[in-house]
């Protein structure tokens, strides 16, 4: 039986059961947080996960993948603290989350130095635990395939090539980002089934969404609740047609939810929130999206493709 890699050691693909592809139990800055660390608050951070991840496990959800990388604060420990209590598995990523900027540590690595990084987390372990990577991550987002986003790609798919782990990437589909990303990956030479680009739910240009499922690689409709980003109902809308164009065995449901996001202060979030994410949550799926999009038509058969079967195929 394959496994994947979990806070707390290899599991069988079979037990991933229902899974949430792209959430996060916490996303800081990393660099912000050690310099100012009185703008956080741990207890309630803690607090805050605990209560996502017994709130998704009240729903059936067995897996929460965690997409977290470098500049998201990622935390190994962290991860497994909320795994080991809420008895929800995690699994987690290596890799770099940026648009653009890299430290210097990584400017004066070249491509396979970078990806030899992320090959020891997934190898060896994450900030010195025995805590091992199932995933990669990468971004692009408006700024497009930049250098030093190409070169964050390469590492990444040279460490897959290397591994066989597959990779997420951020992606921005009013950029098509997604489509660049993929040249990049196939210049790898990477399976393009080892690929999941994420956040292609963004967008309702169907003619854009079929060009990248040309690819060959899997699709993240993975933001529902963010409705700067694209309302929930055009959201509905895509996943419906795409369903019905037979694209189930190729998407996923999430929410990128943050149980902390540290982006605005408490005053802003208050006047954001109503407009912007009316309705973001760890639960929002299985609240309202899963049941109205069953009330349209999709079926039981489908919903496991996406969040049973798909996740299982990817990790892979």
């Amino acid at each position: 039986m394959p496994t994947v890699e979990s806070v707390n050691g290899p599991i069988d693909l079979e037990e991933l059961g229902l899974t949430l592809i792209h959430e996060h139990f916490r996303a800081t800055d990393e660099a912000a947080r050690f310099q100012f660390p009185h703008l956080y608050d741990e207890e309630a951070e803690w607090d805050a996960a605990l209560s996502d991840a017994n709130a998704v496990k009240g729903h059936g959800v067995r897996t929460v993948v965690e997409p977290s990388a470098m500049y998201l604060n990622r935390d190994a420990r962290f991860s497994k603290r909320v795994a080991d209590e809420s008895g929800v598995q995690v699994i987690i990523a290596t890799g770099v989350y940026t648009y653009d900027h890299l430290p210097q540590v990584l400017m004066n690595r070249t491509e396979d130095e970078i990806a030899e990084i992320f090959v020891h987390d997934i190898e060896n372990g994450i900030q010195g635990t025995d805590i091992k990577a199932a995933f990669i991550k990468c971004a692009a987002d408006e700024p497009g395939v930049t250098p030093n986003v190409e070169k964050i790609h390469r590492a990444a798919a040279r460490a897959s090539n290397q591994t066989g782990r597959p990779i997420l990437a951020h992606s921005h589909p009013k950029s098509e980002t997604g489509l660049a990303q993929m040249r990049v990956f196939e210049d790898e030479g990477i399976d393009p089934a080892k690929v999941q680009v994420a956040h292609t739910g963004d967008t309702d240009d169907l003619d854009y969404i079929e060009r990248l499922l040309a690819t060959g690689c899997w699709i993240g409709m993975d933001r529902y609740g963010l409705d700067i980003y694209l309302p929930t109902e055009q959201r509905q809308a895509t996943v419906l047609a795409l369903l019905e164009k037979g694209h189930a065995d190729r998407m996923f449901l999430s929410q990128d939810w943050c149980s902390t996001l540290d982006y605005f202060t408490a005053a802003v979030e208050e006047q954001l929130v109503p407009t912007a994410a009316p309705n973001w949550s760890m639960t929002f799926l299985f609240e309202q999206v899963i049941p109205e999009l069953k009330e349209r038509g999709m079926t039981d058969e489908q919903l496991d493709q996406m969040m049973v079967e798909n996740p299982q195929a990817w990790l892979a």
